[in-house]
């Protein structure tokens, strides 16, 4: 998900996308164990993902305290 999609959801919202991320990226990593995953430049990405959405939500709820 690009950044300007992420930037357009509220904290609930981005709160479930980081969970979704997070179950997908277990996901990726149980496969990987198991040998069934090909292409591991997905973990990476998926890791990155996860990064990208708690560093908006961050901004998102500190823009949000400031507000107040």
């Amino acid at each position: 998900m690009k950044t300007t999609e992420l930037r357009q959801k509220d904290v609930a919202g981005l709160q479930a996308e980081v969970k979704e991320l997070q179950k997908a990226h277990f996901g990726l990593r149980m496969q990987k164990a198991t040998q069934q995953l090909t292409k591991l430049s997905t973990l990476r990405s998926t890791r990155r993902a996860i990064a990208r959405a708690k560093t908006i939500l961050a901004e998102t709820i500190v823009k949000q305290g400031a507000k107040k």
